[in-house]
């Protein structure tokens, strides 16, 4: 399978936005809560409380995976600072467009962070239209995509 076609497939099944389990761990602890996701322009993104244990986990160690429904992401998290101090408020607009009732409880918390999840590796389980199982695994690093059936 080619790389930027397997890619494009990633994206599309995500769609704009999604309730994602995000697994953190630090010194062998290893945690998973959900997270109100939203998916632009080819990035991964949620907020969070800098207070947060998730957040000092992602602090001091930022490989993550985060998962939706048989798409699994391994990755890096990248923090952008405060929400609020986002120059072009495009991640407040998109987060209240998707997530109004979130959005309206925590609007503008000075201790809100944003942050960016980095793919590095992803696995794929889904089925064709006869309802045959195959994987997709998409490396980042090395550019490669490979397609397996699994029946």
């Amino acid at each position: 399978m080619e790389f930027q076609a397997a890619v494009e497939q990633f994206y599309q099944k995500l769609g704009h936005k999604k309730i994602m389990a995000l697994a953190t761990s630090l010194n062998d602890h290893v945690m998973v809560r959900n997270v109100s996701v939203i998916i632009h322009d080819g990035k991964i993104l949620f907020k969070t409380d800098k207070n947060f244990r998730k957040t000092k986990q992602l602090v001091e160690n930022p490989r993550v995976a985060i998962c939706y429904w048989g798409v699994q992401i391994e990755g890096i998290a990248v923090n952008h600072g405060l929400v609020v101090d986002q120059v072009d408020h495009s991640f407040q607009a998109l987060y209240q467009k998707y997530w109004e009732t979130s959005y309206n409880a925590y609007p503008h918390k000075n201790s809100e962070i944003l942050i960016e999840v980095v793919p590095k590796f992803i696995e794929i389980w889904d089925q064709d239209k006869d309802d045959h199982g195959f994987q997709i695994f998409i490396d980042f690093e090395q550019e490669k995509a490979q397609l397996d059936p699994y029946d």
